[in-house]
C-alpha cells in the first residue's frame, strides 16, 4: 500500500467522518489547519492518485473512500428504494448510510459499487426483506442476472430476462406475476453481486 503524507492521513479521516455531510474546501482547509484551498486540493488529488479516494467529477463533494489505511475495508453508499422520476436514478438521491465492507466481498472495482436494502418478499427465497445487496453499477446485464432497476418510476429488484424485444422482470417468489418492462421508462441501475443476509431471528 502506498504511504500517505501525515496531512493526507488526517484529510482522509476528515473526509471519512463527514462523508454523509461533505465539507466545503474552505471547511476542509480549516479542519486540516492549512491556509490555502490549493493545499487541500493537492492532497485530495494525491489521495485519488494513490487509490484511497474517488470523486464525482461533476460534484466534488460527492466522493467515495476506496481504502482505509487503518482497516482493510472499503466504503459503499447505500441508497433507498424510493420512487424515481421518469428519467430518475436512485444514485442521484442522498445515501441513507455509508457501509464499511470487506474488500473480499467485492469482485469488481469498488468505485462502481453501491448498496440497497431489499424490501418486500417478491425475491424470496433468494433475497429476504432487509437483506443488504451489494450492487455493481451497470446498464448492461446478462440474461438471468438479478438486477436493481427502475420501471415506470418504481425501483425494483428482479431477475432480468430477455424475450425477443421485450424485457421480462421475474420474481423468485412464484406468487408474483412476471412484469413486462416498459420500453420507454425501464433502465437497469446495476447487477446484484453479493447478498448480506440479515435475518435477526434466533
Amino acid at each position: 500500500m502506498k504511504t500517505l503524507h501525515p496531512k493526507q492521513e488526517k484529510l482522509l479521516e476528515i473526509l471519512k467522518s463527514h462523508i454523509a455531510d461533505p465539507l466545503t474546501m474552505e471547511e476542509l482547509a480549516e479542519q486540516l489547519d492549512v491556509s490555502a484551498k490549493s493545499v487541500v486540493f493537492h492532497h485530495i488529488k494525491q489521495l485519488e492518485k494513490k487509490g484511497f479516494l474517488k470523486r464525482n467529477p461533476s460534484n466534488p463533494r460527492d466522493y467515495m473512500i476506496l481504502k482505509d489505511p487503518e482497516k482493510n475495508v472499503v466504503y459503499l453508499k447505500m441508497y433507498g428504494m424510493a420512487k424515481c422520476g421518469p428519467e430518475g436514478t436512485i444514485l442521484d438521491g442522498t445515501p441513507t448510510r455509508i457501509v464499511p465492507v470487506d474488500p473480499s466481498m467485492i469482485y469488481f472495482p469498488a468505485c462502481k459499487g453501491f448498496m440497497v436494502e431489499a424490501k418486500g418478499d417478491s425475491m424470496e427465497n433468494l433475497i429476504s426483506p432487509k437483506d443488504w445487496l451489494i450492487v455493481e453499477q451497470s446498464r448492461q446485464p446478462k440474461n438471468k442476472d438479478v438486477v436493481v432497476c427502475v420501471n415506470n418510476g418504481e425501483v425494483l429488484v428482479k431477475r432480468f430476462t430477455k424475450d425477443g424485444d421485450n424485457v421480462i422482470l421475474q420474481s423468485e417468489n412464484p406468487h408474483y406475476t412476471p412484469i413486462v418492462a416498459d420500453k420507454t421508462s425501464f433502465h437497469v441501475e446495476g447487477i446484484v453481486r453479493s447478498i448480506i443476509k440479515r435475518n435477526f431471528s434466533c
